[in-house]
């Protein structure tokens, strides 16, 4: 694929044509599939960037966060907004500093210079960031399988299971706190298109009104993922739950060579063949279920990445000197035209 001449063409006008973009985009480069080297033929083309902020966005009034174009799959980050997510070791952002040159198909003066930077970002919140990550795509995953292979009861009882599980930070925040408590169980369903269903009995004051979102948001996004996989059909369930468990596995790759070797490295070219077979359905079972070979796997990169979480060198928190000095330089220049 000639990404750069697919980049001249009018499909992406928007790049040169609007006032936050062309000139002022420090790196753009592809995203996805094309960017872990995993692609196929059905794979959706995404493009990933950076783009200064307005001089208005830093001494005025003006706001921007991203720039996305639906019809090409675009995102395109505002500076400041990309800095914040990198901080927290986000997935999603540290890709794109960990392309390879060909990946990039604009590169800055700046933007290089943030690609050389990049491990003033790196610290060990990714061990909570990519491994919330990897946990929620596991979560799909898991129900996914759950909504398929069991009865309409136990799929009930492993609902319950993941709520419960994406529950513990909550109750480990909260515990020994007397402000209420929260109940979950499963009893015969008032549903009539269901057997059984779980029931909350929840009861708290003096609550604070953020947290309490929280609470209820987490329980709402398990139950969304799980019931989403059921409007597609039984092959491209296959096709979408095998891309599921290679991302699963793609995520503790990235994270353990960050925690290892302070390096963010999106495409994975050493990894391909176990990434490429897990997507191809090698591990996936006729009844739609996983092998326990991908389980033995997922277990190993599991035990990998806590001894790459004991281990690490990483800081607990980034230099915050240090980036506070590469941000202004950035966009100083992003005001006055000059790099000093």
């Amino acid at each position: 694929m000639d990404f750069k001449a697919l980049l001249q063409t009018a499909e992406y006008d928007f790049i040169r044509n609007n006032e936050r973009l062309g000139r002022r985009i420090l790196l753009l480069g592809v995203g996805g599939s094309y960017a872990y080297g995993t692609n196929n033929e059905g794979s959706d083309i995404d493009l990933r960037g950076v783009t200064l902020q307005l001089p208005s966005d830093l001494i005025g009034l003006t706001e921007f966060e991203q720039y996305e174009d639906d019809r090409t799959d675009t995102v395109i980050y505002g500076f400041n907004k990309l800095v914040k997510l990198l901080l927290d070791c986000n997935p999603n952002t540290c890709e794109i500093l960990g392309l390879e040159g060909d990946q990039y198909l604009i590169q800055s003066q700046l933007g290089h210079e943030l690609i050389e930077n990049s491990s003033l970002f790196l610290s060990k919140r990714a061990i909570k960031s990519f491994g919330g990550y990897a946990d929620a795509q596991l979560r799909r995953l898991q129900n996914a399988i759950a909504r398929d292979a069991l009865p309409q009861g136990d799929r009930e009882k492993h609902i319950l299971k993941s709520v419960m599980n994406a529950l513990d930070d909550f109750n480990r925040r909260y515990a020994g706190k007397e402000t209420g408590s929260i109940r979950l169980y499963i009893d015969s369903a008032e549903n009539p298109k269901l057997d059984t269903e779980i029931f909350v009995d929840a009861a708290y004051k003096h609550f604070p009104l953020r947290d309490y979102a929280d609470l209820w948001g987490t329980m709402r996004t398990v139950v969304r993922d799980y019931e989403r996989i059921g409007k597609r059909n039984k092959k491209k369930d296959g096709n979408h739950l095998n891309k599921h468990a290679m991302h699963l596995i793609r995520l503790f790759m990235m994270a353990i060579d960050i925690l290892e070797k302070g390096e963010i490295i999106t495409r994975r070219r050493d990894d391909l063949p176990l990434l490429l077979a897990i997507r191809r359905g090698d591990y996936m079972l006729q009844d739609g279920t996983f092998s326990p070979e991908f389980y033995e796997v997922l277990e190993e990169y599991e035990r990998r990445l806590d001894e790459a979480a004991k281990n690490t060198k990483l800081p607990d928190n980034p230099d915050m000197e240090s980036v506070e000095r590469f941000v202004e330089r950035v966009n100083r220049y992003a005001v006055t035209g000059e790099l000093v």
